[in-house]
């Protein structure tokens, strides 16, 4: 399935916030109402919109997204988590247990921005080491709820 700019627009509206009335999307977008409510059924028809706290179908996903574990220096925490928010590849940023201290999950558009981030992460000060997993496919993901 190909998407249109409208299309985009109103994933990404979506995706700001799934509950949005039919009406106030309708008027971000400067369509219809009923227009709007047609494109919803069609993405939804097409498996693009899997779910309404916007879980985007495969279709719909043209990020790549990537996963990266990392080791830190003592104490460089708060400098190294400066680093990762201003990278706007990072999506999100978990403390763990175990060899690792940060996994960072990443998404780009394409694998030369992918590979930039993760060079990035890599070169940050504090960073001691870095393992990067990149998503091929999901085979599971469940709605929370």
């Amino acid at each position: 399935m190909q998407f249109d700019e409208a299309d985009t627009q109103l994933l990404n509206l979506l995706s700001d916030n799934a509950r949005a009335p039919v009406a106030t999307l309708a008027r971000k977008l400067g369509l219809a109402r009923t227009t709007v409510q047609a494109r919803l059924d069609r993405l939804e028809t097409s498996g693009a919109i899997a779910g309404y706290t916007l879980r985007l179908g495969e279709v719909a996903r043209p990020r790549l997204r990537a996963t990266a574990l990392l080791s830190i220096e003592l104490r460089s925490g708060p400098i190294v988590l400066d680093r990762l928010k201003s990278l706007s590849a990072v999506e999100t940023v978990h403390t763990c247990s175990g060899r690792f201290d940060l996994i960072v999950q990443l998404a780009a558009d394409s694998t030369t921005a992918l590979d930039a981030a993760l060079d990035k992460i890599g070169e940050a000060k504090g960073v001691k080491s870095s393992e990067s997993l990149i998503h091929l496919s999901t085979k599971l993901d469940r709605p929370i709820g």
